[in-house]
């Protein structure tokens, strides 16, 4: 219940979201042990319960990647200064961000080496090293590892000095290629996003101001956190052949013809935790998706001394296991069960379930549903296949309560005062010129960018005048505070 009393008492160490959403946010993914501060500047250890939740992002993603042709690799995490100087436009857009190494060992090293702040130069090296003719396309490889970007202001798993991620790179043999390719991942992406994590999502197109730097263009998706702040959560580039021009990444065509390769790249990252946390946290906590929960249910015996219930709760720890589902037994008989419960809503766990004497004399077993908090009893015939649909409804309820606020914080604006009013706890959908000075006017005013155009334009569009200069409008675009 945060700091306040309720009809019941929970956690007492949680500051309630309205009345401090940022702190908050930090008193969850500390007290539910996700991560911790690190004693490296803006840094962050991620601890088992939150590395859990990254290996469940980790497989939804990579087997989708898989099931598009996509390959592992690794590379390293050094970068010499000079392919990063190869791009003058990428440089420039990373360079504030770059931590340098400058002295291996005792000596001092004649080339600066780059942490990287993301792969692209290492991999349009290799990639022309690796190319020769139309049959070495395309080249889709993936990998899942650490980034590094000097940042001024960090908060843990939405903005670290450090951090992990997936960046996916290819190369193709034509334009269409490509840009089929940038659209897929971005795909994937929803598609994880909404179907595993919960979280509804805007897709589109960055504008020109906020796309990725040498990218020909950046594809976004936008998710809304609980104080009406925009998350990106996940971009997919088409570079064209801005890369491949300057890293020299040629094929000789089918004509026989030599032609540079057109390229991509993609990523999501820890960031994605956070945005769990913020779109379906509450006062007593987390409350995860069952479909990305690393404990989906938790069962605590109740009374375990009497006949029985120590039996049968092992049986249906085995049983529900055996079913594919991942569950933990809490034995411990160290604490209280009124710590029990409260330790396992604060950290999320969809579905609770209690067995005690009298609940075996019942055949049943007592649930309670982390999303709505409430209880009732399942029978114990046929439990694992009943605990499977609850999941189900449970999943579909986070993310049906998700997507209801968005909705009802997505507001279509039609002037600058209306503007300013909806990205103070929301979205603003408004008609936009396309003009750079615009999106400059609206960030100075109103500290609000834009965040991406929706793919379904005509039917979207809701005015002919962009609502800042007045000027014929050419787009729908969506314009937030954000993280």
């Amino acid at each position: 219940m945060g700091k306040n009393k309720d009809k019941q008492e929970f956690v007492t160490f949680i500051t309630p979201r309205n009345e401090d959403f940022s702190q908050w946010y930090t008193d969850v993914i500390t007290q539910t042990q996700l991560c911790d501060y690190a004693p490296v500047r803006g840094c962050m250890i991620v601890r088992p319960y939150g590395y859990a939740i990254w290996e469940q992002i980790q497989q939804a993603m990579d087997s989708r990647f898989k099931e598009k042709g996509t390959e592992n690799v690794y590379f390293p995490m050094l970068i010499p200064e000079s392919l990063l100087l190869k791009e003058a436009e990428h440089v420039e857009g990373f360079a504030p961000e770059v931590a340098w190494v400058t002295q291996g060992g005792s000596e001092k090293l004649t080339e600066r080496l780059a942490v990287r702040p993301t792969s692209e130069t290492i991999f349009c090296t290799m990639f022309a090293k690796w190319t020769q003719t139309w049959r070495d396309l395309p080249m889709k490889y993936n990998q899942w590892c650490s980034v590094m970007r000097w940042e001024k202001a960090t908060r843990p798993f939405l903005r670290t000095s450090e951090f992990l991620w997936q960046e996916g790179h290819t190369i193709h043999a034509s334009a269409e290629e490509a840009q089929e390719e940038t659209l897929t991942m971005l795909e994937v992406y929803r598609e994880v996003a909404e179907d595993v994590l919960a979280l509804p999502v805007y897709v589109g197109q960055k504008s020109d101001k906020e796309k990725f730097a040498g990218a020909r263009a950046t594809y976004s998706m936008e998710a809304m956190m609980q104080d009406g702040k925009a998350l990106q959560a996940g971009t997919s580039h088409n570079f064209g052949t801005n890369f491949a021009e300057a890293y020299g990444i040629q094929f000789q065509n089918k004509e026989g013809k030599l032609q540079y390769a057109e390229e991509t790249s993609w990523g999501v990252s820890t960031r994605l935790i956070g945005a769990i946390v913020m779109t379906h946290g509450d006062e007593r906590g987390l409350r995860l998706p069952p479909a990305i929960a690393p404990i989906q249910v938790v069962i605590l015996p109740i009374a375990a001394h009497k006949p029985g219930v120590t039996e049968a709760c092992e049986k249906l720890f085995a049983d529900l296991k055996a079913a594919g589902v991942r569950v933990k037994l809490d034995d411990r008989d160290t604490v209280s069960a009124g710590f029990k419960f409260n330790d396992w809503e604060l950290k999320g766990v969809p579905v609770r379930l209690e067995v005690g004497p009298r609940d075996l004399e019942n055949g049943v077993v007592t649930y309670f549903r982390r999303d709505t908090c409430e209880k009732g009893t399942l029978p114990l015939e046929g439990l694992t296949e009943a605990l499977k649909a609850l999941m189900k409804e449970i999943q579909q309820g986070l993310y049906d309560q998700a997507k209801a606020f968005r909705d009802a914080h997505t507001y279509e604006v039609h002037n600058m005062e209306e503007l300013g009013q909806a990205v103070d706890g929301g979205f603003a959908r408004a008609m936009w010129c396309g003009e750079q000075a615009c999106e400059d006017e609206i960030k100075e005013r109103f500290n609000a960018s834009s965040r991406n155009m929706p793919f379904n334009q005509e039917e979207m569009t809701f005015g002919d005048t962009c609502v800042c200069c007045g000027k014929k409008a050419k787009h729908v675009m969506y314009f937030a505070k954000a993280y």
